[in-house]
């Protein structure tokens, strides 16, 4: 691949859409191809079926159901969008990947993490992140803030205790992956949070 394969992760409400605008800008500026997307979602095909798994109707969603449907859309979204951008050499910004999945269909669900590894291994074609950058906030105050911004989706209406084993989940992660993923202190203010995220772009840059 000639492109740089970003993805961003983080429980919700850690400011992710926020710095992701501002790396976007910063990236441009310099003069860089930049592509950014989102999961699920990022391909019409994908965008719909984020629509099912968000839907608050649709509470009786079973999880491997909807373990399955992220797949579903990743497989699409990479084969449609990420792939090619990546073989043209631009810089592909993704709002969350497999990472989301590990850490909250298998941390929170319960679901094993081999079995999550397996469906995503068909999904992502060999496909892994060049960095990964996690904005670490307590999930408290993460939905703290979700909830002052908008009504809240199926995900994020869960309890309290599923958004702290996502938590959990993303801390496994960080230990398992010290290489690729780069934390984030996201309670600080946006300005200092960006200053993070540009020195960890400019290394591997």
């Amino acid at each position: 691949m000639k492109g740089l394969f970003i993805t961003i992760e983080g429980t919700d409400g850690a400011g992710k859409s926020t710095q992701i605008e501002l790396l976007t800008e910063y990236l441009s500026k310099k003069g860089r191809d930049v592509l950014v997307t989102r999961e699920p979602g990022g391909t019409p095909i994908g965008e719909k079926i984020r629509e099912i798994i968000l839907d608050t109707e649709n509470s009786e969603m079973s999880d491997i159901t909807e373990a399955m449907l992220y797949a579903a859309s990743r497989a699409q979204h990479v084969n449609e969008k990420i792939k090619p951008a990546l073989l043209e050499g631009k810089i592909v910004i993704c709002d969350r990947f497999v990472d989301s999945s590990i850490a909250y269909q298998s941390s929170a669900r319960g679901i094993s993490r081999e079995l999550i590894e397996d469906i995503n291994k068909y999904a992502v074609c060999g496909i892994t992140p060049d960095i990964t950058l996690y904005f670490d906030i307590t999930p408290e105050e993460g939905i703290k803030r979700k909830k002052n911004m908008h009504k809240l989706d199926r995900i994020e209406k869960e309890k309290e205790d599923f958004h702290k084993r996502v938590y959990d989940g993303y801390q496994n992660l960080l230990k398992l992956y010290p290489e690729r993923i780069k934390r984030v202190d996201a309670s600080q203010s946006i300005s200092d949070v960006h200053k993070q995220v540009i020195e960890y772009i400019n290394k591997i840059l």
